[in-house]
């Protein structure tokens, strides 16, 4: 019989980089996500077919049970599969005892970075009954807010205190909301060379940006004004490039922007949050970035 799991893309709104180091953070399910249909083989092997959101066969593959230590392939996606699928068989060692057909299927583009990985470990962790957290950490690495984003209904702070992640359901639901969207910068960030660009730029101690972070994470999840939350937000701006020691995308690419921009996980790809109206994201228009979504058609 098929199973099937499905798990949300996610967006960090405040935290980012520091959200590693235990700044409370906050951070929204998208609509959008990934589902998984497991279905049981009688054959000794593993079935993997991946489609992206326009239905594109991306990964048809099949692996020999018991799963060999390494895959002799030069495919970096294959590889990075082939490893995940051997940590769950170490988490969980009956779990390949026959064969398993895995069909998954995007809903969003997964050059957009809303979690195409997270989304995945999540949907296996759950079809495994292992933690998801043990097994991001064993493969991709990261704070984990996306694993908890993908089982998410709502906006949740997160963050991880004495090395567990806690998260906690909020209300974010400002009055505002109308004139903030989302705009892609037509490029993918990686994440792991984004935390390592974090861990070599922090050489002095980050703890109170770290509590400046977490007071201002607090402050934006109760906010009600437009005109405050753009200031809490380039605040946020501020202490994050001086960690990082990097120009904000504002100063970047969009010095003549009439309002707030804020950068979104690692910065300089993916997604940035920007205020404003339709004359605002004409503004973006006209300089070529063209995926333009508004918070209430991407967040959950």
């Amino acid at each position: 019989m098929t199973q099937r799991f499905y798990s949300h893309g996610k967006l960090l709104l405040t935290g980012e980089y520091v959200v590693l180091d235990g700044a409370l953070s906050l951070a929204v399910p998208t609509k959008r996500g990934q589902i998984l249909e497991v279905t049981p083989l009688e054959t000794s092997q593993i079935t993997w077919q991946s489609f992206l959101e326009n239905d594109t066969l991306w990964i048809d593959e099949t692996f020999k049970l018991p799963l060999e230590k390494t895959l002799d392939s030069e495919d970096t996606v294959l590889i990075r599969l082939h490893h995940i699928l051997r940590e769950v068989q170490r988490l969980n060692p009956n779990i390949f005892k026959k064969g398993v057909s895995f069909k998954s299927r995007l809903e969003f583009d997964k050059s957009w970075g809303l979690g195409s990985s997270s989304t995945l470990i999540t949907n296996i962790a759950q079809w495994a009954v292992i933690s998801p957290y043990e097994l991001l950490e064993n493969t991709f690495g990261g704070s984990g807010y996306d694993i908890a984003c993908a089982a998410a209904q709502g906006p949740i702070s997160y963050q991880i205190i004495n090395s567990l992640p806690q998260n906690k359901k909020v209300v974010f639901n400002p009055n505002f909301t109308e004139e903030l969207f989302f705009v892609y910068l037509n490029r993918k960030q990686n994440s792991r060379e984004s935390i390592q660009h974090y861990r070599k730029a922090t050489t002095n101690n980050v703890e109170t940006a770290i509590q400046k972070i977490s007071k201002l994470t607090e402050a934006i999840i109760s906010c009600d004004s437009i005109t405050v939350f753009e200031d809490l937000m380039e605040q946020h701006e501020s202490i994050i490039a001086s960690i990082i020691k990097t120009p904000t995308i504002k100063e970047q690419l969009f010095k003549d922007y009439p309002r707030c921009i804020k950068s979104l996980g690692g910065w300089g790809g993916d997604f940035i949050l920007a205020t404003g109206g339709a004359q605002e994201r004409t503004y973006f228009q006209n300089k070529g970035f063209d995926t333009i979504i508004p918070y209430r058609e991407m967040v959950l």
